[in-house]
């Protein structure tokens, strides 16, 4: 994609975001990475009338590999972290999510939107405002039920006890102060009581492992008691997915986290064939998908902050709230959720 067209979408993003003239927009990048994202939205800022400027942080030291959640590098540079409290919107191109800095950022009022995919997919999953609507009907649904049951055909049997902890959405724009965002995303979730998911849940081939960015290519079925994955069990991906949780040496990588369902009918399941480079927002976004995760539950206000995270996303899994079906086998069932031809 050329740098006017990139300018034009990053734009689209800020015009839907609200930002305006009387506004103080800051983009935060580490080292040489996502130079061209910097230059858009500096320029796309510059449109709206609003004050922005780039904060680039000097790269980080090697790391083992492993995608450790948390850590921002941001704790090294205070007089950042301050200046960035201060502003009405923070474009996000270093990912800091789970981390200290960035809930303390939130909790000044700042907005913040992360955008680390490539820009072919952020083109083509642009948000909308119908998106927003059908995530935030998702929302109201999911915050007043106490009980989430998700089962498939492969042998899941899972369920959580809800009411502990909020309610979130993402639809990929910004326009409220103290929320975050993710460019493209459209999904809506919370999280199981401490000790309230019990259950098994037994992956399928075609399912996602994030961030591996792979999908199952055999059956893996995870024992939950008390809301910790007890025992993993299957062939190659179960040895894969025990071996890389195993490397933190945190047996809260176990914990469950969020869980939720998927609602963009744009959004492709075999999207990891076709963007590299990314997080896999695509694989968390699809319609019908049912996502539920390991690791840290501090975006949450949990008490786990553990850096060993896993996101799992599902096809034709079904999701229950209190014995109310909301996706039966991968679709949509509730009117008011539902894409239009779906």
């Amino acid at each position: 994609m050329d740098q006017n067209t990139f300018n034009t979408l990053c734009l689209q993003q800020l015009t839907l975001s609200g930002v305006n003239e009387s506004e103080t927009v800051a983009i935060l990048s580490q080292g040489a990475s996502r130079a061209s994202y910097a230059d858009a939205f500096l320029w796309a800022a510059q449109q709206l009338g609003a004050s922005a400027y780039h904060l680039r942080i000097a790269d980080a030291a090697p790391s083992s590999g492993a995608w450790a959640v948390g850590s921002s590098g941001l704790a090294e540079h205070p007089l950042a972290i301050q200046a960035l409290k201060e502003v009405d919107m923070l474009i996000d191109l270093k990912f800091l999510l789970f981390s200290k800095e960035q809930f303390e950022i939130q909790a000044a009022g700042t907005r913040i939107l992360t955008v680390v995919e490539p820009p072919e997919l952020l083109g083509r999953l642009m948000p909308t405002k119908e998106l927003r609507e059908r995530v935030e009907i998702g929302q109201e649904i999911l915050a007043k039920a106490s009980s989430m049951r998700i089962t498939s055909d492969g042998g899941t049997d899972v369920t959580y006890e809800l009411g502990m902890y909020p309610t979130m959405t993402e639809y990929g724009y910004n326009d409220e102060p103290g929320r975050w965002d993710h460019w493209p995303a459209a999904f809506v979730f919370t999280g199981g009581s401490d000790e309230g998911v019990n259950g098994r849940i037994v992956l399928s081939p075609g399912d996602v492992l994030l961030p591996f960015n792979t999908y199952v290519q055999t059956p893996v079925e995870l024992t939950i008691e008390n809301g910790f994955v007890q025992d993993i069990r299957g062939g190659l991906d179960a040895e894969l997915l025990k071996s890389y949780i195993e490397t933190f040496n945190d047996p809260r990588g176990y914990g469950m986290s969020h869980v939720g369902w998927g609602l963009d009918h744009r959004a492709h399941w075999h999207g990891l064939t076709q963007f590299g480079g990314g997080m896999g927002m695509e694989l968390r976004s699809f319609y019908g998908n049912v996502m539920f995760s390991i690791g840290p539950n501090n975006e949450l206000g949990g008490p786990n902050d553990t850096p060993c995270h896993f996101d799992i996303p599902m096809r034709n899994n079904s999701l229950f709230l209190d014995d109310e079906p909301i996706v039966v086998k991968g679709e949509i069932v509730v009117p008011e959720m539902r894409a239009a031809g779906r």
